[in-house]
């Protein structure tokens, strides 16, 4: 009798657990560690906040979950495949799955509000345009922005903007969007127009949705789990409630904005004088 082959792993389960899953990702630069042992799981349908400081980490773990970076150690399962061992071809093909939400917005300026949603459209397949145009309607409708086709992006608003990068984000009908700063550079009223289209998309479609934020307010918000980078670890991880209870100094001071605390205002671990006057200098 045959034997059954092996499962290959780098096929999609039928039904992922997680929408995203790190196992002791380690990434180094020279000396330098980066990200060391992380380790967190986002289930499907979850909004993940993934929190921290300036240098802490956040912008290497996003760019290895969009599979921009490899990994020195560990793995990163996205909707249960483990992207280090994916082919670019099959890389190519899972990254049509998830959007992403830029911080600036990233719209090119010369094409018009539809066009830039419909790129990724005409460019991931070979559909016409009027069916294009159909799609666009569509995801500008689940941002409120109908209407707004034919519009420059200097033409609108700063949060329009970020509504129709999100429009664009949704263009491929993804399992999973990643957002870097979605509030960056939005009043609070916008800040939370975006907050509440996160939440609507994720309860009315079920996307499963990772940011990273430095938006204490935003994150509370819309997150159903986070985390909290320090130094390139996971030193805190949990729903909102237990984010808010939790006694570690460090997460209180960054949660709560105090100028006091143990994160130094000075993050190099170099002596500045001994490095401006020389080593041997006394």
């Amino acid at each position: 009798m045959a034997s059954s082959p092996l499962p290959d792993a780098r096929k999609t389960p039928l039904k992922p657990k997680f929408a995203i899953e790190v196992r002791n990702l380690v990434k180094r630069f020279g000396k330098r560690t980066v990200l060391n042992k992380i380790n967190f799981k986002l289930p499907l349908g979850g909004v993940l906040a993934i929190m921290g400081g300036s240098g802490c980490g956040k912008t290497t773990l996003l760019r290895h979950l969009i599979g921009l970076v490899q990994p020195d150690e560990g793995e990163i399962f996205i909707m249960g495949r483990e992207i280090s061992r994916l082919s670019q071809n099959e890389l190519y093909e899972l990254r049509r799955s998830y959007g992403m939400l830029f911080q600036g917005g990233a719209l090119l300026q010369s094409l018009t509000v539809g066009e830039n949603v419909a790129l990724p459209i005409l460019e991931s397949s070979r559909v016409d345009e009027k069916v294009a145009s159909l799609v666009v309607k569509m995801k500008l409708e689940l941002v409120g922005l109908t209407g707004f086709e034919h519009l420059k992006p200097a033409q609108i608003s700063g949060g329009m903007v970020k509504r129709v990068a999100l429009a664009r984000a949704l263009a491929l009908d993804p399992d999973l969007i990643f957002c870097d700063e979605p509030s960056a550079g939005l009043d609070p009223i916008m800040t939370a127009v975006i907050d509440k289209l996160i939440c609507d998309l994720t309860e009315k479609l079920g996307i499963s949705v990772a940011v990273v934020t430095h938006d204490m307010a935003s994150a509370f918000r819309i997150a159903s789990h986070m985390i909290f980078l320090f130094e390139g670890q996971v030193v805190a991880e949990g729903s909102p409630g237990e984010i808010r209870q939790n006694p570690d100094a460090r997460l209180q001071q960054f949660i709560n904005g105090l100028p006091d605390g143990p994160i130094p205002l000075r993050l190099s671990k170099d002596d500045y004088l001994k490095e401006l006057l020389g080593k041997n200098s006394s």
